[in-house]
Parts: C-alpha cells; sequence; structure tokens
C-alpha cells in the first residue's frame, strides 16, 4: 500500500525465545513467542496459545467503564487471535509437546493500517527467529476490491466502498488460510482474490527469511512425541479389521461405541493398564483409523456414512415452531440440527463497541451455542468459548449482505442460533436456519442465504472433494472449506488447508462443487 513496512528485533522483550516489533504506517504491535522447557505428556495436539491484545493507549484513549483498564477480550480480539492461530498451527512438528505461547501486543495504532495483518506476520517472525521448531515462515494481507480493481491492505475507508474484504495466509507457496466477506460475489472472483493476496506475501516471507538467516538462530532439539514403529504393527494386527467394519455403519453414535470397543479390546489384548502406554497406544490406534478412512475414501469414492462424494444429507426445513417469539426455525441436514431464534429491538438495543478506532454501534448480531448435549457428551457450561464467538461471527458475516438497509428495516436484530445435534458443519447449519428465521419473522432479505462445509482428501497423488462434511471427516481430512451465499454469489468463506499446497484447479474444484451444494440447500429451503 505504499506504507513504509518494518520488522525489528533483539531490542525489547529479549527473554523472550523470539521477540520482534513489526511496524506498518504509524501501527506497532509487538509480538513474542515463548515456549516451555517441560513436556506436556500425552498429548494430541499442539499446545499453542495465542493472545492478541489491544491497549486502548495504542490510539490514545483511556479505557471506558468503572476500572479503567483492560479487561477481558473482546470479540474482535478473540477472532484476531484465532486468526493468527489458523496458519501458525500446521507448521509445528508433528509429536511436539512443549507449551507455546504467542503474545501480541498493540502498541501504537493509526486509524488506516489495520494492526491484526502485523500481529500475523509478528507472529511468524517471532517464531522464525526463536530457537523453536516451526516450519514458517509465513504472512497474511487482507484483500478488498472497489470497481473490480484488487487493493492490498485497505484502509477502513476503502473497506466502505470496498465488495470484497477478504484476509489471506499463506506460506511461500502455499495458501494456509481465508476468511473474509463479500457481496454476493462469483466464485471465480474469489479465487482471483485469494490468489491476488498470496501472491503479495512473497516479500514479506522473503524479508523474514533474510533476517533469519543473517542472525543464524538454529533451532534447539525438543523431543517429539511418536508412537514407536513395533507399537505401531502390534496396534494394526489387532484392530485393522474391525476398524475397516466400521465403515458400513451410517450412525455417527453407532460407530462412536463400535470404535471404543475395538480400542478397549486393543488395550487388553497388549495388556496395557498405565495411563502414559494407554495414550501411546491411543495414538497409535487413531492414527491408523485415520489412514483407513482416507484410504477408504480415496478407492471406494465412498463416504463412511455411504454417501457419495459430492451427496448432500438429507435436510429438513421447519419454520414458526416457537409461539412466542418474533422469528424461528428448525434446520436439520443429517445429524446436524441448530434452532434459530430472531429478535427484534429498537436503536436502544444496538451494541455499543469500544475499539482502537472509536465508539461503533452494532444493529445486528449473530450469537451461536453449542451445548454439550449436541454431540451426547457432558461438560461444564462456560461463557462461549473462542469457537463458539469465531463460529458465531462467520454466520454472521454470511447474512449481514443480505439484510435490508436501516431506512427499509429501523430495528436492531438479534439471532441467536442453538445447535441442538452436531455431526459436522454447524456453523453452516447456522447460516441455513437463520436465513429461515429471518424469513419468518418477516424481514424483507434480499435473498435467502446457505452454507455448506467441504472438505479434502489428497493422498498418493489422488484427490476426493467431499461436500457436506462430517465431524469425522473434517478431523481426518486435509481441509476445512465452508462457503454461504446467495444463488448470486458467495457472503462469507472461511477455509483452513493441513496440507502443504493446494493447487488453483483444486481450489476451483471444491469452489465450483461447493456452489452446487448450496444451489441444492437453498432449492429445499
Amino acid at each position: 500500500g505504499g506504507r513504509p513496512f518494518s520488522i525489528e528485533t533483539g531490542k525489547v522483550a529479549k527473554q523472550a525465545n523470539g521477540s520482534v516489533m513489526v511496524q506498518y504506517g504509524e501501527t506497532v504491535v509487538l509480538v513474542t513467542a515463548v515456549t516451555s522447557d517441560k513436556k506436556r505428556e500425552g498429548l494430541d495436539f499442539i499446545p499453542l496459545t495465542v493472545n492478541y491484545l489491544e491497549m486502548t493507549y495504542a490510539a490514545g484513549r483511556i479505557p471506558g467503564g468503572f476500572f479503567k483498564r483492560e479487561g477481558r477480550p473482546s470479540d474482535r480480539e478473540t477472532l484476531i487471535s484465532r486468526f493468527i492461530d489458523r496458519p501458525l498451527r500446521p507448521l509445528f512438528p508433528k509429536g511436539f509437546q512443549n507449551e507455546i505461547q504467542i503474545i501480541a501486543t498493540v502498541l501504537s495504532a493509526d486509524q488506516d493500517n489495520d494492526p491484526s495483518i502485523l500481529g500475523m506476520i509478528g507472529a511468524s517472525s517471532a517464531l522464525s527467529l526463536s530457537d523453536i521448531p516451526f516450519e514458517g515462515p509465513i504472512a497474511g494481507t487482507k484483500v478488498g476490491r472497489i470497481d473490480g480493481e484488487f487493493i492490498l491492505n485497505p484502509t477502513h475507508e476503502e473497506l466502505e466502498l470496498s465488495d470484497i474484504d477478504l484476509f489471506v495466509a499463506g506460506s511461500e507457496n502455499a495458501i494456509i488460510m481465508v476468511e473474509g466477506s463479500a457481496k454476493e460475489v462469483k466464485e471465480e472472483e474469489i479465487l482471483e482474490a485469494i490468489l491476488f493476496g498470496h501472491q503479495s506475501l512473497k516479500p514479506v516471507i522473503e524479508l523474514q527469511k533474510q533476517m533469519k538467516s543473517s542472525l543464524g538462530i538454529a533451532p534447539k532439539e525438543f523431543e517429539l512425541q511418536k508412537p514407536e514403529a513395533f507399537l505401531y504393527e502390534k496396534v494394526n494386527a489387532i484392530a485393522q479389521e474391525k476398524l475397516q467394519g466400521t465403515f458400513h455403519i451410517t450412525d455417527k453414535g453407532k460407530r462412536r461405541e463400535q470404535l471404543e470397543e475395538t480400542l478397549q479390546l486393543t488395550f487388553q489384548e497388549l495388556a496395557v493398564g498405565d495411563e502414559p502406554s494407554q495414550k501411546m497406544v491411543k495414538g497409535a490406534f487413531e492414527e491408523i483409523y485415520r489412514k483407513l478412512v482416507r484410504k477408504f475414501i480415496i478407492e471406494k469414492k465412498k463416504r463412511i456414512d455411504g454417501r457419495s462424494l459430492s451427496e448432500i444429507r438429507p435436510i429438513s426445513c421447519e419454520v414458526g415452531i416457537l409461539p412466542r417469539t418474533h422469528g424461528s426455525a428448525l434446520f436439520t441436514r443429517g445429524e446436524t440440527q441448530v434452532l434459530a431464534v430472531v429478535t427484534f429491538g429498537t436503536s436502544e438495543d444496538e451494541q455499543k463497541i469500544h475499539s482502537l478506532t472509536g465508539e461503533t454501534y452494532k444493529s445486528f448480531m449473530l450469537h451461536y451455542n453449542f451445548p454439550p448435549f449436541c454431540t451426547g457428551e457432558v461438560s461444564p457450561l462456560r461463557s462461549p468459548g473462542r469457537r463458539e464467538i469465531g463460529h458465531g461471527a462467520l454466520a454472521e458475516k454470511a447474512i449481514l449482505p443480505v439484510l435490508p438497509s436501516p431506512e427499509q428495516f429501523p430495528y436492531t436484530i438479534r439471532i441467536v442460533s442453538e445447535v441442538l445435534e452436531s455431526n459436522g458443519s454447524s456453523s453452516m447449519a447456522t447460516v441455513c436456519g437463520s436465513t429461515l428465521s429471518l424469513m419468518d419473522a418477516g424481514v424483507p432479505i434480499k435473498a435467502p442465504v446457505a452454507g455448506i462445509a467441504m472438505g479434502l482428501i489428497l493422498e498418493d497423488g489422488e484427490t476426493a472433494v467431499l461436500s457436506d462434511i462430517l465431524g469425522d471427516e473434517d478431523h481426518f481430512g486435509d481441509m476445512d472449506f465452508k462457503v454461504a451465499g446467495t444463488a448470486e454469489g458467495v457472503t462469507a468463506i472461511q477455509m483452513d488447508i493441513k496440507v502443504r499446497g493446494l493447487s488453483k484447479e483444486i481450489m476451483r474444484k471444491v469452489l465450483d462443487q461447493a456452489k452446487e451444494g448450496r444451489f441444492h440447500i437453498l432449492n429445499r429451503m
């Protein structure tokens, strides 16, 4: 964007494993990366925490409220923490079990340059310039479009005029994450915007590489958790046949029971009683199941619930099911079910948001709740977590472009999505349920919006693109790609890729298949 950009290291926060100050225009973000020396045994995920903090002094303000200091993270801070976390997570070595904490603190903010992008670039730089094993660097950028022209890192004013607002993150050769919204834009144009964003990351990645080689920092030796080969072979001999037998069970609950029985049988056969050994066996067991599922899908061109690759689960829609609410709808797709409820309010009910750019008011809110019973589990009820805030924000972005203008419809609208059953893609079911509940409430929306979650399996050069994925397919697949939109075009998109590098052709195939799926769902609605 023609504004000066710099990354500085070695001056502040020197006790962290890695720390950088990133500056773009007059926006400055300090990012630190620290890892603990102790391993957390038996984890099946990377123990990474990302905290993005916007200090009000960065914009020359004093916090509102009684206590006059920054409190719990705002939704914006939570969403940006998730943005930064998602492209970094696949780049740590498998089996790394030392806790990593990344803190991005906004120290100075002008009104033009978005600090969230600096947070992501800073996180990658801090990790690359530390002794933490990290297969980066990566970078992130925002893409807008005004009058058909793509713009990099648009200012707040430019975003008002833009029909695309995309956040793209990637490495030198691969796109890793995309998130954003659009005003009913065609798939082909969204793909162009993604590729345009990715192209622009190369100079920032090159800068990080140069800094790393000039400082000559070698990664520390860390012990990685891996199941021993002989254990893997033993588990495979006991469990393989029984695991393949679960592919004919279409019911999620029954399939889980069968898997649990097979796991317990494996524990007995191998005579493992203590917890660390059980965790090692479970790790090998899950890896074998993952490989078998992927092989089955690639070879048979069929899914574990019996569907073909592009088939969508049975859909049912009901509206007006709650007598005293302003609008309600029950949307069910396979074993995923959402109750969406609309409430109207006056301008006094608008949400007041304090941010670095000043006070703003929000007249449309979408809140997503994911209670434990929706997956048949027991867990304490807490305030909404990062995932719930993230899913709610994605569905909100998807619906916003079709809402009437304040002149046409001068009410505050709140939608609450209660996930009553979940087996994959509850955020996209939220989009469908929300559309139906708005129509039930009599809101003159421009067009109905539907959403679909796509998956991908890349194995030995073979590709399978899956429409309307299950929870297990999300877990074992290489991509989670959510697309929402109307019959005219895309209104929201979110993509996370677990494999290195996804060709333009595959992305086009996924977007085209998602479009077919979206049209099918819109017809059912």
